[in-house]
């Protein structure tokens, strides 16, 4: 009985080596602005698509939204190729959505209609801001994002001792000695305040000595302005002034008299009172006669 044959809407099967995304991780967040792209480097069979290398696209039209590949950018591409993949062939590529997320806009679509239209080609999207990525394809002759694509470690199978960095620094039982010295020196020694005084309890302490310190320089910045705005600053003294009701005049409030009004050359003249008679002369004549002369002169002859 022969296997029945894949339907021609099946995904392809898409395997890429770790170190293939590693490497569009690292180039995409060299750019967290503009987008950047490169091509994926691998063999296609049987509706399988292995991705071995990535090539990066130098010299393209980098912009926030978009990406192109320039001439410049093919001509480094191949150079790399023939040289380093000469057995390989290009089966996509990748590019970088700073900060938008994963999806194809029309240009990205354009771009993979007209240079990657192979159905053994892919495209791979990759968001530096939020390290969530993505995998498109053509199915049936559309271009779909991919529901699984694998991820392999091509050093699988080593013995875990094989290719083992050594120790940066040898731990003795403790913590403190495995810490570079340097990394020490930065971090510092961490304090958690608590109640119960000991070492915490002089932060404490510190804290509210400072705390103090602060509320009394605020205060004797506070006088200080004050006092500055007293001195520098002019001020309205309110003097008492008392209207006489029926004439409107003012009064003194010492003496309680009117005040009169001011001559022209800015003197008060002082109020005329009237002269009281003197009762022992009362019955006597004015000593002067009408024609200004005193005594017997002013008899007549």
């Amino acid at each position: 009985m022969k296997a029945k044959a894949k339907p021609s809407n099946a995904q392809p099967a898409v395997v890429l080596d770790s170190e293939v995304v590693r490497q569009i991780r690292q180039h995409a967040r060299s750019s967290s602005k503009t987008e950047v792209c490169g091509v994926l480097i691998g063999q296609d069979r049987d509706h399988r698509i292995d991705v071995a290398a990535c090539i990066e696209g130098q010299n393209a039209e980098e912009a926030g939204a978009h990406v192109t590949f320039t001439q410049d950018t093919w001509e480094h591409i191949y150079a790399v190729k023939d040289q380093k993949y000469p057995e390989e062939r290009i089966v996509g590529w990748y590019h970088s959505h700073p900060g938008f997320g994963v999806f194809l806009s029309d240009h990205d679509t354009f771009i993979h209609r007209n240079f990657f239209s192979s159905p053994g080609q892919v495209a791979w999207v990759f968001d530096p801001h939020s390290d969530e990525e993505g995998c498109f394809g053509w199915v049936d002759g559309r271009i779909e994002r991919l529901k699984q694509f694998g991820v392999v470690d091509r050093r699988g199978g080593e013995e875990a001792q094989e290719g083992e960095r050594p120790e940066t620094a040898a731990t003795n039982g403790t913590h403190d000695e495995a810490i570079p010295a340097q990394l020490e020196k930065r971090i510092g020694p961490i304090k958690i305040p608590r109640r119960d005084g000991g070492e915490t309890g002089e932060s404490s302490d510190s804290s509210l000595e400072r705390l103090v310190a602060n509320v009394f320089f605020y205060l004797a910045a506070s006088a200080l302005g004050f006092a500055l705005a007293w001195y520098v600053f002019p001020r309205v003294e309110v003097m008492p002034v008392l209207l006489d009701p029926r004439t409107g005049q003012l009064i003194d409030v010492q003496t309680g008299q009117v005040i009169a009004e001011r001559s022209r050359k800015g003197e008060v003249a002082a109020p005329a009172l009237p002269a009281k008679p003197d009762a022992n002369h009362a019955a006597q004549p004015s000593p002067s006669n009408p024609d200004g002369k005193k005594g017997n002169d002013a008899q007549p002859k």
